[in-house]
């Protein structure tokens, strides 16, 4: 069943009436009916422009949140060849939240470090819905260091309403683990990009986010907390979560005007999860770009280059 947002229902009530007519035109061969669906569909054409050119934040998070949305494995199945995954922390156990390997993007060996939602009940049950908990961040934190030891460039994406607040996690250094990956990040001495793909909420989402190129699709979002989260702080109620989305300027172009991220990358028309193949091509392509402009600075000067990038975010004047 394909789930439909509530301001794109006007699309696909008009996308049927052009399929039914179409279908009736193919029973009724003595009537035409051409100049009736080539109209529709200019209309269509013309409303999908409109309503995906002035969306909300809201709107956007909402899009961000799409069940049919690629999720970091599938990106990996469509960008990388020869994936092989890696498991556990070394420490207390394997987090299925968090998505960590060795892979290959065109010419580059890179490792592949991602949150991972599921798709139904189970799945999601399995992944957490991609809250991950601290032997999830101390695993990427594992794969960077390996990354680093072989001199291989790190492939992120980001896509979490944050990561796991549990008192399991919290019992086991959930802010340590994320403090110690921000610290660390800092000084792993090969190229990080980052893409956010979907929901990229609090420290969850910055746990595996110190990065070189930080990249944010143009239908996600990057926040410190939820629409929803903020909501229940300032107004005390979930239900002014559209309003709280639209003064945390968390969409892919605020955030560039801001100077926190890169880059806003665009998305097909109507959300990423429309033309899977297409975004991953896409993203496929920016993040070889990246690695082009990373790959041969020195050392030095890319750690230097990443600290002042962080230095200066919230800097004003």
């Amino acid at each position: 069943m394909v789930s439909v947002l509530d301001f794109e229902k006007p699309i696909v009530e008009l996308e049927k009436k052009i399929l039914e007519l179409k279908s009736f035109a193919s029973n009724n061969k003595k009537i035409d009916f051409a100049s009736d669906i080539k109209r529709l569909e200019e209309k269509l054409e013309h409303l999908k422009q409109d309503t995906y050119s002035h969306l909300t934040s809201w709107q956007r998070v909402q899009i961000a949140r799409h069940p049919r949305r690629p999720y970091t494995l599938d990106y990996i199945s469509l960008i990388f060849a020869d994936f092989l995954e890696l498991h556990g922390d070394r420490i207390f156990a394997q987090d299925w939240a968090m998505v960590c390997g060795l892979s290959r993007l065109g010419n580059y060996k890179v490792a592949v470090i991602g949150h991972q939602k599921g798709r139904d009940t189970k799945e999601n049950l399995k992944r957490n819905f991609g809250c991950a908990h601290p032997e999830g961040y101390r695993k990427a934190l594992r794969v960077m260091q390996l990354a680093e030891k072989f001199n291989l460039p790190v492939v992120v994406f980001i896509d979490t309403p944050g990561a796991y607040p549990g008192i399991g996690a919290e019992e086991r250094g959930q802010a340590q683990a994320i403090a110690v990956n921000l610290k660390e990040m800092m000084c792993i001495s090969v190229p990080i990009v980052a893409i956010v793909i979907g929901e990229g909420g609090s420290g969850g989402a910055l746990g595996i986010g110190v990065a070189d190129r930080v990249g944010v699709l143009e239908n996600a979002y990057y926040s410190v907390i939820s629409p929803e989260g903020c909501a229940a702080i300032l107004w005390k109620s979930g239900s002014k979560a559209p309003e709280a989305a639209g003064v945390l300027k968390l969409t892919a172009q605020e955030l560039l005007k801001l100077g926190i991220i890169d880059e806003a990358i665009p998305e097909p028309l109507g959300g990423a999860h429309r033309a899977p193949q297409e975004i991953a091509q896409t993203l496929k392509d920016t993040i070889i770009r990246y690695l082009k402009e990373l790959i041969p600075l020195p050392k030095e000067k890319l750690l230097e280059e990443r600290y002042a990038k962080f230095r200066k975010i919230g800097v004003i004047g």
